[in-house]
């Protein structure tokens, strides 16, 4: 299994659930600075391990997600910053830089303590 993320939920902002109804996730690193941190998913990164490209899934808790676009600083932003934009929108051509695109549907709750991981596709 190629991990390319493995992280722990530390904290979620009390206005991230506003993006959520939108599928909107705003993920930094757990030292993010402090005004983005009501608005942000901050997690611990344990691992991180070569880039994110379409076809890679994101677990967050028991929701499995499948990456469909990646933006063009995603892979500079996330092992630097821990940052990135989850959009549940399906795009494949990403609106901004920061966007990790992946299939339609609902955010799941998210919760301080929880694993957030992207693996490579499945193989096989």
């Amino acid at each position: 299994m190629d991990v390319r993320l493995d992280a722990e939920i530390c904290a979620v902002g009390d206005l991230a659930a506003q993006f959520f109804d939108e599928g909107i996730v705003i993920l930094f690193g757990e030292h993010a600075p402090e005004e983005l941190a009501d608005f942000a998913v901050l997690h611990r990164c344990h691992h991180v391990n070569g880039g994110v490209t379409p076809g890679d899934r994101v677990l967050l808790g028991d929701a499995e997600l499948t990456v469909t676009g990646v933006g063009s600083v995603v892979n500079e932003h996330l092992p630097a910053l821990g940052h990135l934009v989850l959009k549940r929108d399906g795009r494949h051509e990403p609106q901004l830089p920061g966007d990790l695109c992946c299939d339609e549907g609902a955010i799941p709750e998210l919760a301080a303590g929880m694993r957030l991981r992207i693996l490579g596709p499945e193989e096989g």
